[in-house]
């Protein structure tokens, strides 16, 4: 019986992406949303016939709304659509691509209803990782990851248990700035900070992989998502993304995941797991790879990393405030309003500025989010 989903975010890289992966697969598709694009959206839903689609902007999902009057596909918008949507028991899987913390809700939502989630939002896992991990295991649901780190180290413990596990290893490109020093990056455009050198990805994430700001909400989600303490974790810098991740193992045997740089294989093996199919992604040529570097994060000028693995080490909702500081903060430098190096600046300012507590549910994340986000504001916007 093939597979019916959904998912959140279809218009960005994830998104159209996984649109490509469930038409190869032949999955039907349940829901598709997004913010505000809704002439791509009408496309997605002329050529995939879903039963819902949605537009969290009122005014784009009205123009959607009239420009699919001759299809069967109902138009609801706002974020009230989307919790609706993952509501739903019509599918098997809900993907989540939704950018930030908004990805939250739908994600608890979506487990509380029995579904599985196929996560790329890496925010819900920092966010709220405790929340999150106790409903997956309270519902008997899976939550397979779509990061390619995440999926890697997903990859590489099959047949084994977290028990006999040394560390994971995550890999991280080092991005655009790597081996630059803290006065280099002093008068840097958002136009440099947007040219991934690997990857193509939408803004917010590929400005996070020049901070490494992008490792640092890597290493907290590895903790959730696996059940490891922090001092099990390591990030290593591998310029030629080919390595997305390892596992040692106690016996020291370490394994690696290896592969082109394709978003289509993690999306893939989230939605097959266990098994594996033929699929649309690029191959790896181990001939044309050349040589496999690796090393140190310089955690002196790229703080954002040091500072997430910091709050990680403190836990409760310090997570959330570092997260929250910095999609705020990553707001304003694609807005012009901030400079490059404010970006780590908000983010050590918001860890030293709060005293957060623990939390127990998805209000007091997104209140201790709001507050983070405020307080960048106030301190930082010119």
């Amino acid at each position: 019986m093939k597979k019916t989903v959904s998912i959140l975010g279809s218009t960005g890289s994830i998104g159209t992406q996984s649109l490509v992966v469930c038409k190869k697969m032949g999955y039907r598709v349940h829901a598709l949303t997004a913010h505000s694009n809704w002439k791509l959206l009408e496309q997605q839903v002329r050529e995939f016939s879903p039963t819902i689609a949605v537009l969290t902007d009122p005014d784009a999902a009205e123009q959607l709304r009239l420009a699919l009057q001759d299809t069967k596909t109902t138009v609801l918008s706002g974020m009230d659509g989307i919790l609706e949507v993952v509501s739903h028991r019509e599918q098997d899987t809900v993907i989540n691509a939704l950018m930030g913390v908004a990805g939250l809700l739908p994600t608890v939502r979506a487990i509380e209803a029995g579904n599985n989630v196929a996560l790329a939002n890496k925010e819900t896992l920092v966010a709220g990782g405790k929340l999150v991990t106790d409903l997956v295991r309270e519902k008997g649901v899976l939550l397979t990851p779509i990061d390619s780190e995440h999926s890697a180290i997903f990859q590489c413990l099959q047949g084994n248990t977290t028990d006999s596990v040394q560390r994971l290893i995550i890999t991280a490109s080092g991005g655009p700035f790597y081996g630059k020093s803290r006065e280099e990056l002093r008068g840097i455009r958002k136009e440099q900070a947007l040219r991934h050198p690997n990857w193509s990805m939408g803004a917010k994430i590929t400005i996070d992989s020049s901070t490494l700001m992008n490792k640092g909400l890597e290493f907290i989600e590895a903790m959730w998502l696996f059940s490891m303490p922090p001092e099990k974790i390591q990030i290593v810098v591998h310029p030629q993304s080919i390595i997305h991740s390892m596992v040692e193992y106690v016996d020291g045997s370490v394994i690696a995941q290896m592969g082109a740089p394709d978003m289509m294989i993690p999306i893939q093996y989230a939605l097959t797991w266990p098994e594996r199919f033929d699929s649309p992604a690029k191959r790896l040529d181990l001939l044309s790879c050349g040589n496999l570097t690796f090393g140190k994060p310089d955690l002196e000028t790229f703080t954002c990393l040091a500072d997430c693995i910091e709050a990680a080490k403190r836990g409760g909702l310090y997570p959330c405030i570092v997260n929250g500081a910095n999609e705020e903060a990553v707001s304003l430098f694609l807005q012009d309003r901030i400079g490059y190096l404010d970006l780590f600046a908000a983010v050590r300012a918001a860890l030293d500025h709060f005293a957060p507590g623990d939390y127990t549910s998805a209000e007091e994340i997104l209140e201790a989010d709001r507050m983070a986000r405020e307080f960048v504001r106030k301190t930082f916007c010119r």
